[in-house]
C-alpha cells in the first residue's frame, strides 16, 4: 500500500495549473491507485493529484460518495459543465488545509466529462455533495483553493487561522486567487 503525504497550503505545487494526461499507461495507473490509497488513508471525499505533488490532471473521489452511481473513483482530464444555475452552500474541507471547515458556495449541479485510467471516456452527472467535491478537486488542477471562493474578510481570518497552525511552520506564505468558476 503507497499511502503519500498530502502536501499543505502554501507548496507552490498547489498553485499551478496541471497538465493535461496524454499518456494512459502504467503510470497513470499506479498514481491513480497511489491517489485511491492516499484518500482512502486520509478518510477524506477527494484527493487531487497535485495534493501529493503530481501536476498532473488527474483526481481521486470516494466512490461511496451519494448519487456516485457508476462507484467512480477517479477522473482523468476532467472537463466540467454546469445544467444550470442552481448553487448551494454549505461546510467544505481540504486535506491540504487540515482543520478547517468554511461555509463555501458551489454549484448544486454538475457534469463532469473526462476518461478512465485507461482512457476509456466517462460522464459523471452529480448534484449536492458529489457536485461539491468534483468541483473542488477540479480547482485543485486548476491551481485554485477553496480559500479563494471566501470574501475578502473570510480570506483574512483563514489566512490568520492557517498561520497559527501547527502544521504551517515552515511553509511560505499562502496566496489567495480567484477561482475562474
Amino acid at each position: 500500500m503507497t499511502v503519500l503525504d498530502i502536501r499543505k497550503v502554501g507548496d507552490p505545487v498547489l498553485r499551478k495549473a496541471a497538465a493535461e494526461v496524454t499518456d494512459f499507461d502504467a503510470e497513470l495507473r499506479r498514481l491513480v491507485k497511489d491517489l485511491n490509497e492516499t484518500l482512502a488513508a486520509s478518510r477524506g471525499a477527494g484527493l487531487a493529484a497535485p495534493q501529493i505533488g503530481v501536476g498532473l490532471r488527474v483526481f481521486a473521489i470516494a466512490p461511496e460518495l451519494p448519487g456516485n452511481d457508476l462507484k467512480l473513483d477517479h477522473l482523468v482530464n476532467p472537463v466540467l459543465t454546469f445544467p444550470d444555475e442552481d448553487t448551494q452552500d454549505g461546510f467544505e474541507g481540504c486535506l491540504s488545509i487540515p482543520g478547517i471547515y468554511l461555509d463555501t458556495r458551489r454549484r448544486l449541479n454538475v457534469v463532469a466529462k473526462g476518461f478512465t485510467e485507461h482512457g476509456d471516456p466517462v460522464q459523471v452527472v452529480g448534484e449536492g455533495l458529489l457536485s461539491r467535491c468534483i468541483q473542488h478537486e477540479t480547482d485543485h488542477l486548476d491551481g485554485i483553493l477553496f480559500i479563494d471562493r471566501q470574501d475578502e474578510a473570510g480570506r483574512r481570518r483563514l489566512l490568520d487561522t492557517i498561520r497559527e497552525a501547527s502544521w504551517f511552520e515552515g511553509l511560505p506564505a499562502p496566496e489567495v486567487r480567484v477561482s475562474p468558476h
